[in-house]
């Protein structure tokens, strides 16, 4: 598979109302020179062909001389559809839900069904040289490649994709809005559980039962032993990129930066991911495998567990520096059943050979006994947790 380079997606939930009206005036003024131009080029195509005409002369049965006349300009070869491609007439856009860098993710439904839609702007003509779109549209291309071919009920359902089309339009109170024809897009199931983070944020202050905890846990290591065994790294493993159904089920999405996983280890290196979920070896620049992985899931688990941000009073280069000259990790509250803490400390080990198997994980995690309603405090301990922050968020 065609390597590219190691930019990745976000979706950061940013709806302001200027920016949207910035966004549309962008998307009317980026439509309509899209539709001048289109007119242009089709002017001059009849123009330059209307006059190219051929005679050919034929017999009938009667003997008799005929002239069949041929156009050039009626000889138009239909591009094939690819088997992930949509037919994007079957695709009304709705509004925004979360906008990133590169574009947004907005509600929309495809042929009946209720799906999001990521959509990548890669700015205006002019404003990115032609490698970086032809890089840009090459990390598009390894993202449907990767997700087309999954499916599994805790990896996000993927519908398909389209690249480069002027047929998209989104349908805003004042009417459908064009897009301009650089747009590519990825249109999936829509999980109206919203992201796993958000769902963690909301659970602050009171946490979530024992019994919750592990059964999101068990949903996320499912999913990353499913990718693991087709050969897939996702390498942005965090609780932002786990979407919720409507039951409460996680399902992985965004494959912006996965890749199918080198034979020779030498062969993925790059700092690639998020940094508080990165594993020493990715922050290092040294080569790594599908066990980055796995170090982000202990990360993961800790935040599911505890439903709160990992080294949150430290920059971004303390982060780097710590975690892979000193061994930080995130504390462990002392409530947290042993059963769980082995988990997370056995997936962010230092050394990658010492790390589990993610069909491990889902093992060790199947075992533990949750039918005690949440045992947040082994029952050979004193009761009273005073380990959270007194004040955790707003």
């Amino acid at each position: 598979m065609e390597k590219s380079s190691d930019g990745f997606v976000r979706a950061d939930q940013i709806d302001l109302k200027s920016l949207d009206e910035q966004l549309e005036r962008h998307l009317n003024r980026a439509w309509t020179m899209e539709k001048n131009k289109k007119k242009e080029e089709d002017s001059t195509f009849i123009n330059n062909n209307s006059n190219n005409s051929s005679s050919i002369l034929s017999t009938n049965n009667n003997g008799l001389n005929l002239i069949t006349t041929t156009t050039t300009a009626t000889k138009i070869v239909k591009k094939e559809r690819k088997e992930w491609e949509i037919d994007p007439s079957k695709l009304t856009i709705k509004s925004a839900i979360a906008r990133g860098t590169f574009g947004t993710v907005h509600r929309g439904i495809y042929d009946g069904l209720d799906v999001a839609v990521k959509m990548l702007d890669w700015g205006e003509e002019g404003h990115r040289t032609e490698s970086e779109i032809a890089t840009l549209r090459a990390d598009f291309t390894q993202e449907v490649a990767v997700w087309h071919k999954l499916e599994h009920p805790n990896v996000t359902k993927f519908i398909g994709a389209t690249m480069g089309t002027s047929e998209l339009q989104i349908q805003s109170d004042n009417g459908p809005i064009g897009m301009p024809s650089n747009v590519c897009c990825v249109v999936v199931e829509y999980l109206p559980g919203g992201a796993l983070k958000g769902y963690l944020i909301k659970n602050r202050r009171r946490k979530l039962a024992f019994n919750v905890v592990v059964q999101l846990a068990l949903d996320l290591a499912r999913g990353l032993s499913y990718l693991h065994s087709q050969k897939i790294v996702h390498r942005d493993v965090k609780t932002e990129n786990m979407l919720l159904d409507k039951t409460r089920t996680v399902k992985i999405a965004d494959f912006g930066v996965a890749r199918v996983e080198a034979s020779n280890p030498n062969d993925m290196t790059g700092e690639t991911g998020t940094l508080g979920y990165m594993a020493p070896e990715v922050l290092n620049g040294s080569p790594y495998n599908r066990k980055c992985d796995v170090y982000s899931f202990g990360i993961c688990l800790w935040e599911i567990y505890c439903c709160d941000m990992p080294y949150p009073d430290l920059s971004f280069s303390e982060v780097t520096t710590a975690v892979v000259r000193q061994n930080l990790r995130p504390e462990i509250p002392r409530c947290c059943p042993s059963s769980l803490a082995n988990v997370m400390k056995r997936c962010w080990d230092a050394s990658p050979d010492k790390r589990p198997e993610m069909e491990e994980v889902v093992s060790m995690l199947e075992a533990i006994d949750t039918s005690k309603g949440g045992g947040m405090i082994p029952v050979d301990q004193p009761q009273g947790c005073l380990c959270f922050r007194k004040y955790r968020g707003p």
